[in-house]
């Protein structure tokens, strides 16, 4: 079987899988295997956002039911975990569908919305919603991206042609996470900064 095959027959499994807890990656590699015709752009869309949701909903009832001891563990993290809290009690609704896109909080981001006890019935429909438009977007990133380089690798030899598909995917993921990280820094510098001081 040969990896053409072997993506067309796992492909949707494994982002379902993957996109359970960290899926900006799994995602966008979903999205140029559909742009390769590997894969269907909707039904990479549905299995992420399934993935997604589903990861969300598990941190989600975690967080309410053991939310206040997983939360002693963050310890490090104490003064954006109380922002986040407030943030949650002001405006829950852009809360729950943001923190998906929000660096740093894509995993205690639903533990932190379980355990401000925001009700079930709130929080599955912008669940819902927010994995949608997260996986639509980063789907359709992935798929602008091997359009954008389609031409290129038109006359490379098929199996050069999947490494360097391969290559490109990885540096844009580290290229968007280092943007992340790099933007996560300056919040954090100005954060730290005492706005009484001079």
């Amino acid at each position: 079987m040969d990896f053409n095959s072997l993506i067309s027959q796992y492909g949707y499994a494994a982002l379902v899988v993957g996109s359970l807890a960290e899926g900006e990656t799994v995602t966008l590699l979903g999205g140029v295997a559909a742009h390769q015709g590997l894969l269907k752009f909707w039904l990479v869309v549905v299995s992420v956002a399934l993935g997604g949701m589903m990861g969300d909903q598990v941190l989600y009832l975690l967080g309410r039911h053991f939310g206040d001891r997983i939360l002693k563990r963050f310890r490090r993290h104490k003064a954006k975990i109380r922002s986040a809290q407030r943030l949650i009690q002001r405006r829950p609704y852009l809360f729950v569908i943001g923190t998906r896109f929000m660096y740093g909080f894509r995993v205690i981001g639903p533990l932190l919305i379980g355990a401000s006890r925001l009700p079930p019935k709130i929080f599955l429909p912008l669940n819902i919603l927010g994995a949608i438009i997260w996986s639509l977007l980063f789907t359709t990133l992935g798929y602008l991206g091997g359009e954008v380089i389609a031409p290129w690798l038109h006359h490379l030899d098929q199996h050069l042609k999947h490494l360097v598909w391969l290559a490109l995917a990885i540096a844009v993921v580290l290229a968007i996470r280092w943007w992340f990280k790099r933007r996560e820094r300056k919040n954090a510098a100005s954060d730290d900064e005492d706005p009484h001081a001079g």
